[in-house]
């Protein structure tokens, strides 16, 4: 089976570091003068490790970081259709894309979040099915596998099995009014994905109303009235998350991750290296996510500054889940991609979700 592969390789450099994205070359260039590593490779190479035995592929790809350096590590068989320079835009992305199907392939992997899916798209649109390898900060676009190895397995039954294909959401959002704190998500266009729904993650649910904003309040009515005393809070985003906020008195920022401590607010859309320097002052400390709206994920999506190495340092057992009986109706398993394999073992299994004042839900975490 002949495979395209484009990895994006700036693809979720700004996650950890605060920055909701890496769409421009300016928000790049503070990426990595904050300290923010490629991600997008290794992600990648742990979906071809989990497509199977690799006799059974001839990839196309493009040189360097966009797929051959992967390919090599995993001794594939593979040929060149494009060249990109040393630092890579979604110009090459594009150029990526368009010479390799012009060489013909039957399914094409990529690498990246919503922004390189938006790029595929423009030049892939319906011709061959895609399976995105979610590597990107968020990733709300149903065209992405779970995890980097559930793409494997999913490129791996696409070609024993012959699952068909169906189409899937391809969803943007506004980098820059998410860093101004507003969400302005909307449908894109649809790519072709393989049909396996365990797989395979849905588009992101955007949730609300009168009902919904008021199970929000008595959630974090509850969650404020049990808060502790010398124990640093590490608040995810999101609007359940806002809404606490609001009921301790602090100006909870929408999309990002704050500190939180004795009913003041320590730290605002701080990075990973802020959490890790205030959990070296403060060891006592608690998570407090609410997971993304139908697709389930309470790590790894939106959120990469609770990396593998804040989860670790707090201690699974000091993580509280929120979410309203609404976003759970729809979102009946959670999901963990921390990238740390052996974390995510710990994190799956059952979790205590509270769904309003007084009231848990047990939930299975995938």
């Amino acid at each position: 089976m002949r495979v395209g592969l484009v990895i994006n390789p700036i693809a979720g450099m700004g996650g950890a570091v605060g920055l909701k994205g890496t769409d421009t070359a300016e928000v790049l260039a503070e990426a990595i003068k904050r300290g923010a590593h490629p991600q997008a490779e290794e992600r990648t190479y742990a979906a071809i490790r989990a497509a199977g035995e690799l006799v059974g592929y001839e990839f196309i790809t493009a040189s360097g970081n966009m797929g051959e350096g992967v390919l090599r590590r995993c001794d594939a068989k593979f040929s060149v259709a494009y060249c990109p320079p040393e630092e890579t835009t979604d110009h090459d992305t594009l150029t990526a894309c368009s010479q390799i199907l012009g060489e013909g392939v039957d399914i094409l992997l990529f690498a990246g979040g919503d922004g390189t899916a938006r790029d595929v798209m423009d030049v892939v649109g319906e011709r061959v099915p895609v399976i995105g390898i979610p590597s990107g900060v968020k990733m709300q676009s149903g065209v992405f596998a779970n995890t980097p190895q559930a793409a494997g397995v999913l490129l791996r039954r696409f070609r024993v099995e012959g699952l068909p294909s169906r189409r899937a959401e391809v969803m943007d959002i506004n980098e820059e009014e998410v860093r101004r704190g507003r969400i302005n998500t909307y449908l894109y266009g649809y790519m072709l994905i393989p049909d396996d729904a365990n797989l395979m993650q849905p588009f992101k649910l955007v949730l609300g109303g009168g009902d919904e904003d008021e199970h929000k309040r008595e959630i974090a009515k509850f969650f404020v009235e049990g808060v502790k005393p010398g124990v640093l809070y590490i608040l995810g985003p999101g609007t359940t998350l806002e809404t606490v906020g609001r009921q301790m008195g602090i100006d909870k920022t929408l999309l990002g991750v704050d500190l939180v401590m004795d009913g003041g607010l320590i730290g605002k859309d701080v990075d990973q290296q802020a959490i890790l320097a205030a959990l070296e002052r403060y060891p006592s400390a608690m998570i407090v996510i609410s997971p993304i709206g139908a697709q389930g994920f309470i790590f790894g999506r939106g959120s990469q500054q609770i990396s593998a190495d804040v989860i670790r340092k707090v201690g699974v057992r000091n993580i509280v889940i929120l979410a309203t009986p609404l976003k759970m109706r729809e979102t009946r398993t959670l999901r963990v991609d921390t990238g740390d394999a052996e974390l995510d073992k710990m994190l799956r299994g059952y979790g205590m979700v509270v769904i309003g004042y007084d009231k848990q839900l047990v939930t299975p975490i995938d």
